[in-house]
Formats: C-alpha cells, structure tokens, sequence
C-alpha cells in the first residue's frame, strides 16, 4: 500500500478508499442516514396496512423499518425489520432512530410512552373501515411530505367506494355470505369488522352481522343453521384444497353454498382482512365471487 501512497495517484487512492469506507457503512440490514433534506423523515411502520400505505403515496424510499408481518409490495421486503406487528424491537428503534413511527395498533400500548422516551416522535392511524382509508392515506401524505400523490388516490378510493355504495343499495337481491378466516377453530367477522363492510360494499350480507363484534369462534352448527349462499375460504389448507374440505364436511350437504357449489378459496386474504389502499380491488373480488354461479 505504501507504494501506492508515494505515486503520483495518491489523491485517487484516497478517494476510492473514502469511498468503499462510505458503501461499507450501508451494508445490507443497516439503514443509511437521509443524504438530502429534501428526502423527507425517515419513517418506521408498525403495521402492514401502513406500509401499503406508505408505498402507495409514493413513500416507500423513506421507510426505514418495518415488521415482519408488512409482506406486500414486493419491495417491502428490502426494509429492514424491526419486530413482530404491534411489537416493536425497542434496541433496533434506537439504533434507527427514525423521524417518526407509525402505528395502528401496539401489543402493549405502553411501548408509544417508550418510543417517546427515546426522543422518537410516533402517530397513530385510525383505520378500520373502508371509509376510514381515504382519511388515513391523507395523513400518511402529510406526515411524509408526498400530500399530492395521497390526496389523488384516496379521491380515487372515495369515487370507487361510492360507486360500489350506489351499485349495491340498487341490488334487488344480496347474497348471504360466509368469510371462514379459519377453520381450527372456526373464525368469521361479525358486524363491526373490516370483511363485514366489504361485504356490504359488494353487495352481499354478512352471516355474522348478528354479533356485534369484531371477529369471532363460532361452531359448524351456527354456520348451518344461518344456510349462507357463498363461502368464502380466507386461508389455505395444508391437506386439499380449502374448498373441497368445506365441501366434503359432514351436515354441510343442505347449505346452499355447497348445493349450488359456491365456494371458494386460493385468495389473497391480505386484500380482505387489511385496511389499505387495496380496498377497491378487494371489494370487486368479493363482487366476483358473488356474482358466479
């Protein structure tokens, strides 16, 4: 080396050292520093509807961190991560030390003091309804400077939401349905879930409309007894396909969906299950599958 330091190169030299040295320090699974003002803060994501978000207004390059369960873009998966959704790695925070965490839902909801303690400003998203994402994709703008691009598609997401609204209240007739989120035990949603207003924005009913909660274990015997016209499966099976299973189930044979064969699986349940800018996309699969015969 010292060679090189005698040449007349030793300038160049210099250079190319201080260079490796700067692509050293933003080796894979380390996130590098904001090099221009103008990039905008550097954002962690607490939940996978927020990072869909993040990527749809244009903010993807910003993200800094993400949780392991922010499976959707593809390029989600270049983010480092940072912990489990809803609990965030608190050493692997500090380490990052972003602008601000988002979230919309922590474990243990102490951790938004601990993240706070750590100097870390952190924001909350209230999303859990499809009218809630037109709102939340404006705050998600404003917080990472990309206002122009989220105000435009949350206007897309209000005309298609409204148009799905005007086309079901006109429907004369809208099918029973039946979301199976699982099936060891059985789960479904029930009025005040995220799948119910899909639903409904699909033109369809929702069998747990009955239970005013969320999501929650009912038996095959209620799911008889309340003889849905589709069944839709949000989950594969690790034997043969969902639908054939829900098919073959014994004391299934008198419910319409079976009879008529209306059931239905191999979906993404991330399209169903999770508040985002996917939302239209989501309610016309359920319009789809409503509309087979």
């Amino acid at each position: 080396m010292q060679q090189y330091l005698k040449s007349e190169n030793r300038a160049i030299f210099l250079l190319f050292f201080v260079s490796l040295f700067l692509i050293a320090g933003c080796r894979k699974g380390e996130t590098p520093k904001q090099n221009k003002e103008d990039d905008g803060p550097r954002i962690i994501s607490l939940a996978p509807s927020v990072t869909e978000m993040i990527f749809a207004v244009g903010a993807g390059k910003q993200l800094a961190g993400r949780t392991s369960a922010c499976d959707w873009p593809a390029e989600a998966a270049e983010v480092p991560v940072i912990g489990a959704f809803g609990r965030p790695s608190m050493e692997m925070l500090a380490s990052i030390h972003p602008d601000i965490v988002i979230n919309v839902d922590l474990e243990d909801e102490r951790n938004s003091d601990k993240i706070r303690g750590l100097g870390i400003r952190t924001e909350r998203i209230d999303c859990k309804t499809p009218d809630d994402i037109p709102a939340a994709l404006r705050t998600i703008g404003r917080l990472t400077g990309h206002e122009r691009k989220a105000d435009s598609l949350a206007s897309v997401i209000e005309k298609g939401l409204e148009e799905f609204r005007s086309h079901a209240s006109r429907q004369a007739k809208k099918p029973l349905v039946y979301l199976e989120i699982w099936d060891d035990p059985f789960w479904t949603g029930g009025k005040e879930s995220y799948t119910s207003a899909l639903i409904a924005y699909a033109g369809g009913r929702n069998i747990g409309d009955s239970v005013s909660k969320e999501y929650f274990e009912i038996s095959q015997e209620w799911v008889i007894e309340q003889n849905p016209e589709v069944i839709a499966c949000m989950y594969m099976s690790k034997e043969a396909p969902a639908a054939e299973g829900v098919l073959n189930r014994p004391g299934w044979q008198h419910i319409d969906a079976i009879k008529q064969k209306r059931v239905f699986d191999g979906l993404d349940n991330s399209l169903f299950l999770r508040p985002g800018p996917r939302v239209l996309e989501g309610i016309a699969q359920l319009k789809s599958l409503m509309e087979k015969k």
